[in-house]
């Protein structure tokens, strides 16, 4: 403490010198002195404690991240699967009820209760392998799933009938494994595997949606020169219904405006993330920041603002988050993917290990580090998650066919015990080789 004060005299002296100095320059009483110094020093004192105040912000985000406890746990299909995505809807009024949708390893899509996880709906287990999981943002009832058959469909979660009140054709040859829907719910995109030499995306308008039962659109075009492999995830933007992003197992991730007329006009960059993209997303403020992670769990973060600086794009690029990140004695062995925090600024990665427990995974330029591990959950590899930013709460599913809440500090309600399911997959990850040979088109 002593030396404490006396560096912080010596700082005191350094700082104020020239205000004495000035002082005497113009003649003024040195009574006056101690008042002025006294003034400016707790202008001072306030920015210090106004920037600890937004460190102590981002500190706090990350201490209620790491106190997740379980608060609910679904109870445990007659069927079991694993659980492949999750997606909450987003409810329009204070107070209504809000569903879970998750997509499953024996071809089915489950609705739940948000609060209570007990499961309301069921569809599908004979259209093929399901790419996802989708609730559209101005009608949370209506849910969206893509298919390795080539359709995408839609259910109204208040109908009790089995039928989609929409489905999106494709073309014959169409294997969707990717999809995602615009923030304004006017496009459908779903991407393909290659087929021969092409793979594409493609669009559809999802307007004029009715309870019309299995009405049917066809596209409404493609793309198809920007990826020369399988396209493994699409995802818009949260709040510009015009952009969206894609990831290939070619390596590249490319960012569109489809207002423009034609695919070469739309493509506004080309980002090169050297192997087998398997997530990504939008971060950063104004969400003009681009993130994915890979196969071989690489990281790559780019800012999308800096395309018409000189400045460079890349934020962060990690080519082994297992290797970079200390987790101590669990170990980090997958990424599952990332989400951005609005009240923190910050993006935050999700990872785990084959036993079940879950990593979270602080992102900034300097370096990814870990923000705590959720244990005693899942028994087995976690496949998926949904962040819910009005609640702060986190959703995950996994190979143990859990499907399970985590809140900041909860005491778990469930009288359901964690069990240890051993499940066969119906479903094998695409990992392709990646050509390194590939190099980006634009910056």
């Amino acid at each position: 403490d002593v030396i404490a004060g006396f560096l912080y005299a010596i700082l005191i002296l350094v700082l104020f010198h020239p205000v004495v100095d000035l002082i005497d320059n113009f003649n003024l009483t040195y009574k006056y002195a101690p008042l002025i110094i006294i003034t400016l020093l707790g202008f001072y004192l306030l920015q210090v404690a106004g920037e600890a105040g937004e460190m102590t912000a981002v500190e706090k985000v990350e201490e209620q991240l790491a106190g997740l406890r379980i608060a609910r746990r679904c109870v445990p299909s007659e069927e079991p699967a694993y659980l492949l995505d999750i997606h909450t809807s987003s409810s329009a009024q204070a107070g209504s009820s809000r569903w879970v949708a998750v997509s499953c390893s024996n071809e089915s899509l489950r609705v739940y209760d948000r609060d209570t996880l007990r499961c309301l709906r069921q569809y599908g287990g004979r259209g093929g392998v399901l790419a996802g999981v989708r609730f559209a943002h101005t009608c949370d009832s209506l849910v969206f799933s893509a298919c390795s058959q080539g359709t995408v469909k839609c259910w109204d979660v208040r109908s009790a009938t089995q039928e989609p009140v929409q489905v999106f054709t494709g073309y014959p040859s169409n294997v969707f494994i990717s999809f995602d829907v615009s923030c304004s719910d006017l496009i459908v995109c779903a991407g393909t595997e290659k087929v021969e030499k092409d793979s594409f995306l493609v669009f559809w308008d999802a307007r004029g949606i009715t309870d019309c039962v299995s009405a049917s659109k066809e596209p409404l075009g493609v793309y198809s020169e920007s990826h020369n492999d399988d396209i493994t995830k699409i995802c818009f933007h949260p709040i510009e219904p015009n952009l969206v992003v894609s990831g290939s197992t070619d390596g590249l991730v490319n960012a569109f405006d489809i207002n423009k007329d034609n695919e070469d006009d739309a493509l506004i960059s080309t980002c090169n993330s050297d192997s087998s993209v398997s997530s990504l997303g939008w971060s950063g403020e104004d969400y003009k920041q681009v993130y994915c992670m890979t196969h071989d769990e690489g990281f790559c973060w780019w800012d999308m603002a800096q395309l018409d600086t000189e400045e460079p794009i890349t934020l962060l690029h990690v080519l082994d988050v297992r290797e970079s990140v200390c987790t101590e004695n669990h170990g980090l062995h997958y990424l599952v993917g990332g989400f951005y925090h609005e009240k923190a600024g910050k993006l935050f990665l999700i990872g785990g290990t084959s036993t079940g427990e879950i990593h979270l995974i602080s992102c900034s330029t300097d370096g990814l580090s870990l923000v705590g591990t959720l244990c005693g959950g899942h028994s087995a590899t976690v496949r998926s998650f949904c962040w819910s930013p009005t609640d702060e709460s986190l959703l995950t599913g996994g190979e143990d066919a859990q499907l399970l809440l985590w809140k900041p500090g909860a005491v778990e309600r469930s009288l359901t015990k964690k069990a240890s399911l051993k499940i066969s997959s119906s479903v094998q990850k695409r990992v392709r080789v990646h050509n390194t040979s590939l190099k980006s088109r634009k910056k």
